[in-house]
């Protein structure tokens, strides 16, 4: 089995306790994860949670032992300045530095996908690290322009045209060119997933998908234009249909991917169907990165109560991606 990345997120969060569950669920991939971040933090999860198998810290991030848990720390931190359930720079500071390890070693194909534990905005600026989130750390460092957030699910998937922006500001930026880009995106992961013919739906920005012109003339405007040149392309594409309809649709089955116009459209839909399985994979990347649906959950930090399914559903999905 290939070697993966998985980045800890924010210490302070619920990243390592999901990291120690999931390998406790699935010990096969104790033989291929390197887990990029606090070693310390890893290990006390570890003990508290009763995961039998021990850690290797590792000195650079090919210096793997089989029969560990390999731990890659690129920001040595002791274990007692880490405010568990807090958001602090600190935290925000370990959790940017994981990641960007993580996409040095899989540009230099030393691991093969990196599936993320979440991070926390506030925290990352407080440490004056000014990203939107993980999709805008691994666009940059890769050197990517078209690229796409799209959430996956077993009863629900959606992929965005914009995400990390204000709503204002995803209307006033809605062009054709990004849906074609994003329909294409959408096209290309579904078959690398085994969807052979993806029939992917394109929702409407506006109430009634604008109900011909009542409510706006985005849908005339900039998103059919999209839908047509799609479709002469090959692609298995309709639209614009209304966005309070599309999503039902796509759950009994009729379609296999939504395209949404904006982040809470897309994301409101899921995490209502799929929470605790749903999936955040980057498309559109020279590099495979999946990762967990769900935020650092600061209020139960420490508690014992996190869902590691998530994380498990998103190992699986890079695992299938990255071949």
């Amino acid at each position: 089995m290939n070697k993966f990345a998985i980045t800890m997120g924010d210490p302070c969060g619920i990243g390592p306790e999901i990291i120690v569950k999931a390998l406790q669920k699935q010990p096969q991939y104790i033989n291929s994860a390197i887990i990029f971040g606090n070693a310390a933090m890893f290990n006390f999860y570890r003990k508290k949670l009763h995961l039998a198998v021990g850690v290797h810290e590792m000195k650079t991030h090919l210096d793997f032992q089989k029969g560990f848990c390999n731990v890659y720390d690129p920001n040595p931190v002791l274990l007692d300045r880490f405010k568990i359930g807090q958001i602090n720079a600190l935290g925000g500071d370990c959790a940017y530095k994981y990641v960007i390890s993580a996409i040095g070693a899989a540009l230099a194909s030393e691991i093969s996908f990196i599936t993320t534990a979440p991070l926390n905005k506030k925290a990352m600026h407080l440490a004056k690290h000014f990203f939107d989130g993980h999709t805008e750390i691994f666009a940059k460092l890769s050197k990517t322009e078209n690229y796409a957030m799209l959430l996956w699910s077993p009863k629900l998937k959606c992929i965005h045209v914009s995400s990390h922006i204000s709503l204002i500001q995803a209307c006033k930026t809605l062009n054709t060119a990004r849906i074609i880009n994003v329909i294409k995106l959408a096209d290309s992961a579904l078959k690398k997933l085994g969807c052979k013919k993806p029939r992917i739906a394109v929702a409407g920005l506006n109430p009634h998908a604008s109900e011909d012109g009542l409510f706006g003339d985005e849908e005339k405007k900039i998103i059919s234009p999209a839908v047509k040149k799609c479709k002469r392309l090959g692609i298995n594409v309709t639209g614009p249909h209304p966005p309070d309809t599309v999503f039902l649709k796509a759950y009994e089955g009729r379609y296999d991917i939504v395209v949404g116009m904006y982040h809470d459209q897309g994301h409101i839909p899921i995490k209502l169907l799929s929470f605790d399985t749903g999936v955040n994979i980057t498309v559109g990347l020279g590099i495979v990165r999946t990762s967990v649906d769900h935020g650092t959950a600061f209020d139960i930090a420490g508690k014992f109560q996190a869902n590691c399914d998530s994380l498990l559903q998103a190992i699986i999905l890079g695992r299938k991606l990255s071949k």
